[in-house]
């Protein structure tokens, strides 16, 4: 649980999120996107299966559209994730990765908290993520497994799609 939400600053143009900042152990979390470095967010990124070939330029369009967390090791980038969200009813959490010079510090867990209890989030009626290999991380979290819906998907750059 945050002891302080720094929430001074007038929101960005665009989403209209207020940029927030809490300290750890040496560690500053923010949602501040300038003060997240893209090109070691996408350097963590390319680290990933889910996103190793992700264009720079893909990944600042994401950011614009994103609620995006930082965690700071002075100027370095040891963890990133972004939520995709409307600030209202719907939040999809994403591109969670952690520097593995700083793994094994709850840096993840740290991000993920964070989100759900962003004062901007509260209120929204789900939040969604994928994983393959941290599942037990989400859990203890409170995600499950057994969504209520029935989710669906379509990959417009699928080679395959009917006409």
């Amino acid at each position: 649980m945050p002891t302080h939400w720094n929430t001074s600053q007038e929101p960005i143009a665009g989403l209209g999120d207020v940029p927030l900042e809490l300290r750890r152990d040496g560690y500053v979390l923010t949602t501040d996107r300038a003060r997240i470095p893209a090109d070691q967010a996408l350097a963590l990124l390319h680290t990933t299966f889910w996103a190793k070939d992700m264009p720079r330029e893909q990944l600042l369009r994401a950011m614009r559209a994103s609620v995006c967390v930082g965690v700071l090791a002075s100027d370095h980038l040891a963890a990133f994730a972004r939520v995709v969200t409307d600030l209202a009813t719907f939040a999809y959490l994403c591109d969670v990765v952690v520097d593995p010079a700083h793994g094994r510090r709850g840096l993840a867990q740290w991000m993920v908290r964070t989100i759900l209890e962003h004062p901007q989030m509260q209120g929204v009626r789900r939040f969604s993520l994928m994983t393959r290999d941290a599942k037990a991380l989400y859990e203890k979290l409170g995600f499950t497994d057994k969504p209520t819906s029935t989710y669906m998907e379509l990959r417009p750059s699928a080679p395959e799609r009917p006409r």
